[in-house]
């Protein structure tokens, strides 16, 4: 089970401070995950400009131009924010049994390490 999935809000733990004009300490939501490469979106975070070449539609709409998007940082380097203290906590897990249709299942739940509350 992943510790980090899209939708979580994250704060930032590392990296330059706000006042030096960094990223430290900025909270937001998760956009994407990549597994494989253990990199994480996140909204608002870690701004970049890309530069797309100038096209046209078939309507005649100029495309392309100077756009700002989210770029990827390591999944390290965030941290979930606790719901119930708005702060930043580990992940741990809780296993707890279920009875659906007759069949026991054992099932996995993210709890906030801190508080306790599940996620």
């Amino acid at each position: 089970m992943p510790k980090i999935k899209k939708g979580d809000i994250v704060q930032i733990i590392t990296g330059a401070k706000q006042a030096r004009g960094g990223d430290r300490g900025k909270q937001g939501k998760v956009l994407a995950v990549d597994f494989e490469k253990n990199r994480v979106i996140v909204e608002g975070v870690n701004m970049m400009t890309r530069h797309n070449k100038v096209g046209q539609t078939d309507k005649g709409a100029r495309t392309g131009g100077i756009e700002t998007m989210e770029a990827s940082i390591h999944i390290s380097n965030v941290s979930l924010i606790d719901p119930s203290t708005k702060k930043p906590t580990r992940i741990g897990a809780k296993l707890s049994s279920v009875t659906k249709g007759g069949k026991a299942k054992t099932v996995r739940t993210r709890i906030a390490v801190k508080s306790g509350k599940e996620i």
